[in-house]
């Protein structure tokens, strides 16, 4: 009597392929695994013969990965008391982004600064402070952090509809020609730089959806939108380097030593806190200035005999 046939399966399992696929939010791993499947026939009275089936199956296997855009770096709890590893990374690029070392050549505006001078309405650490603070609440400051504002939420939505109606209005609110050249000058340069050192997914079609070079606050407003950076914290280091940026302009007009640019520094940060505060629950309707002097100081700019800055 024939013995009973014994078969034997032997399995083999390859990765041939791994496919990934990324959106702005998720990561899809698909990996193609060949499966090699041999069926061996033994009958045990005729050991030379053998039967040996091969199935070859490729199977897809498909993983799917939240992942967290943008602002992503080492995977390390943070130690007790430390930042977070995104707090750091918006931290460290809102420093350098708005630092005047940053070449977006600011150094080289006096937003009508070197005329109110001349003209004696800025003599001393008083009248500087008190021109600052109607700037800032009042006129040019509170304007441009609004703008910054819409443009980063229009930005963060990909409502490009939006953000190209906040971009023409910012143009074409600011009250003299100079002004136009510093404000257009600084958001072509801080895009440009941004986009070439620090870029970022999207950036490139945000710019675009522009529809024209944007003015500094809105340029600010779309790279921080587009790096994922918080808009409270750069609404603040916005103005704080646009107050600095002034500060630095009258020190070397009136002139002022370097601890009394520091009071003054700090006598604004109360107006600083409360213009960025009042921008980010302001409509565009909101938009206005009751900054007449100042106005009349960046037109007046323009004609005056001799000149450091170039407004």
């Amino acid at each position: 009597m024939p013995m009973p046939v014994m078969r034997m399966t032997i399995m083999r399992i390859t990765v041939t392929r791994i496919t990934i696929m990324a959106t702005m939010t998720t990561i899809t791993v698909i990996t193609m695994t060949t499966v090699m499947i041999t069926t061996i026939t033994i009958i045990p009275r005729m050991i030379t013969t053998a039967t040996i089936i091969t199935i070859t199956t490729s199977i897809a296997i498909t993983t799917t990965i939240t992942a967290t855009p943008m602002l992503m770096t080492a995977n390390e709890p943070p130690a007790a008391g430390a930042l977070a590893d995104g707090e750091a990374a918006a931290l460290y690029r809102l420093m350098t982004w708005l630092s005047p070392a940053f070449p977006v050549g600011g150094f080289s505006y006096s937003s009508g600064l070197e005329w109110a001078v001349e003209a004696g309405d800025v003599t001393d650490t008083a009248t500087l402070a008190d021109w600052l603070d109607a700037m800032l609440g009042d006129g040019s400051g509170f304007c441009d952090a609004t703008f910054l504002v819409h443009a980063f939420r229009a930005a963060e939505a990909s409502d490009e509809a939006r953000l190209r109606d906040v971009v023409e209005l910012a143009a074409v609110f600011v009250p003299s020609r100079e002004r136009q050249l510093e404000t257009t000058t600084q958001g072509r340069a801080f895009t440009d730089i941004a986009r070439a050192a620090w870029d970022a997914r999207g950036l490139d079609a945000l710019v675009a959806a522009c529809g024209r070079p944007p003015v500094y606050p809105v340029a600010v407003g779309v790279v921080a939108a587009a790096h994922g950076v918080p808009l409270p914290a750069t609404l603040h280091a916005f103005l704080h380097a646009l107050v600095s940026n002034w500060i630095s302009a009258a020190s070397r007009l009136i002139p002022l030593g370097q601890t009394d640019s520091q009071r003054v520094l700090a006598a604004l940060e109360g107006a600083v806190v409360a213009t960025a505060n009042r921008a980010l629950h302001a409509t565009l309707d909101d938009l206005g200035s009751a900054t007449f002097r100042a106005d009349l100081a960046s037109l007046r700019h323009e004609t005056q005999y001799t000149r450091l800055f170039r407004s």
